[in-house]
């Protein structure tokens, strides 16, 4: 009698879609469905979801993907969820109806209350203890401006009656029936809240931005038993095995477990993780530093530098300007010119992430002549993730971590000419694995180490393949000259916002 094949489910729940994944043992997609969801923006800087909208998108996705391992006679061993990290969503504890929108990563409206605790001198603190700055990116901020600004939230958080999470918790409440309202320490290290080093939710900063402390999910490790399917969804119980936030759960998927593994993830944002090992590295170049992995209650840090806008730059120009009809056009259409003629695009959608930090930043492009046209626009938005990426590497660098080979991953890395241009840019090989979907793919690999009873990552790091090497082969003039031409379009962009007093 032949034994079934065991296979174990993702739940990658990103900032513009909903991905189920099912994938083998050895680390090989078997099938997946995706399925895309609205985006808000009320207001400049402002970006929101509907958590119901999401959550039925994680629905028909799972179930299409269960039905299709029924069929296949396919043995799911459990559930691996990754997610968007620091949108936040508030729910009442006995209906589990949000109280509001969700309040994406990418939201700016609190950007004046930032501005306010640190000019009161609070961010050295907030640092200290979580490995953040202050900034609208995270989740603190967040909570704080739903509680005072949906009406009687705040008289019922403080009454217990309201619960918080990201996207992970919040799955996680929903697939186990409202049983279960638990994180793991990635995504509770991501919210201004939680302290890094006493692996604790913090008194002093729950105080600071005046949030109940019974709102808050049980922090666990990443990989371990986090609850089942309620049986009504799936016709199934299902064990939920791991939870990781999206870009550690990338760090897994690209087996970057020594200290100086660096990956870089280009979705809708891009996010450079370098591994530091079981010691914090305190950043002096204002990256984060931040839990990379917590497994059987042994930490392992991360410092990690974030950009706002990536792929989403190809998202602007499809939706927003009408340049192109879909990001794989992008790559035919940079290649077509010699160079960048002197255009550059400083793609500050949504502010200024890493190193710069600034929220009020807006995008700008520099060098237009008469002979600009559309393909300058396009290639100057696919440049402007190298030089961001050559920024975060940079930074990363001044805090005393070499930085070698960088592992990527995620949508844009399917662009062939991107990875050749950053390679040239960073000076440094670019690796591009066989699964490109590290992040679904870290999540199923630590579900899969539960479902073994095992917390050895040494067995994973097999699962990791090399689909093409991309080597340096720009001269190192025209390499200085293209990153001067970037260094200057970002200080244009950063004093015009001095010299209008934002």
């Amino acid at each position: 009698m032949m034994t079934a094949q065991r296979v174990i489910l993702a739940i990658d729940q990103g900032t513009t879609s909903s991905r189920a994944i099912l994938f083998s043992e050895q680390g090989q997609i078997l099938a997946s469905k995706a399925i895309e969801f609205t985006q808000y923006f009320p207001h400049d800087g402002w970006v929101e979801h509907d958590p119901e909208e999401i959550w039925q998108t994680v629905v028909s996705s799972v179930s299409e993907m269960v039905d299709h391992a029924a069929r296949q006679s396919w043995e799911i061993l459990g559930i691996g969820i990754t997610n968007q990290r620091e949108t936040a969503i508030i729910w009442d504890a006995e209906t589990g109806q949000p109280i509001h929108r969700a309040l994406v990563w990418q939201d700016r409206r609190t950007a004046d209350l930032c501005a306010r605790l640190k000019q009161a001198g609070h961010e050295p603190d907030i640092t200290a203890r979580t490995g953040l700055l202050l900034d609208p990116y995270f989740s603190a901020s967040k909570i704080a401006w739903m509680l005072d600004n949906v009406a009687g939230a705040r008289a019922a958080a403080e009454a217990g009656r309201l619960r918080f999470g990201t996207l992970d918790s919040f799955l996680l409440w929903r697939l186990t029936g409202g049983k279960v309202h638990a994180s793991d320490a990635t995504n509770a290290s991501r919210t201004s809240l939680f302290n890094i080093h006493s692996q604790q939710w913090d008194e002093t900063l729950l105080s600071l931005f005046r949030v109940p402390a019974s709102l808050l999910p049980e922090v666990r490790d990443n990989a371990g038993l986090f609850g089942h399917t309620h049986a009504d969804l799936f016709g199934t119980e299902l064990p939920v095995l791991a939870m990781i936030g999206d870009q550690q759960a990338a760090a897994v998927g690209q087996a970057c477990f020594e200290p100086g593994a660096l990956k870089s993830t280009y979705g809708t944002g891009c996010f450079m993780i370098v591994n530091t090992g079981a010691t914090p590295v305190v950043s002096q170049n204002r990256l984060l530093t931040t839990i990379g992995l917590r497994l059987d209650g042994q930490t392992s840090y991360a410092l990690e530098g974030s950009i706002f806008i990536a792929g989403a730059v190809s998202q602007w120009l499809r939706d927003g300007i009408g340049l192109i009809s879909s990001a794989a056009e992008t790559e035919e259409i940079a290649a077509s010119l010699p160079d960048n003629q002197g255009v550059y695009m400083v793609p500050a959608l949504t502010g200024l992430g890493a190193p710069h930090w600034s929220a009020h930043a807006r995008g700008a492009i520099y060098g237009l002549t008469r002979d600009t046209g559309p393909a300058h626009f396009v290639r100057a938005a696919l440049e402007s993730v190298a030089y961001q990426t050559a920024d975060l590497i940079a930074a990363i660098e001044a805090d005393g971590v070499a930085c070698g080979t960088v592992r990527v991953d995620g949508g844009m890395a399917e662009n062939n000419w991107l990875m050749q241009f950053l390679a040239d840019i960073i000076d440094r090989q670019v690796e591009r694995p066989e699964v490109t979907e590290t992040t679904a793919l870290g999540a199923a690999m630590l579900a899969l180490l539960a479902a073994r009873g095992s917390g050895n990552l040494s067995e994973l790091a097999g699962t990791w393949h090399l689909d093409r090497a991309f080597v340096p082969q720009m001269a190192a003039g025209q390499r200085a000259d293209l990153t001067a031409g970037w260094q200057l379009a970002i200080d244009r962009t950063l004093t015009g916002l001095e010299e209008t007093g934002t």
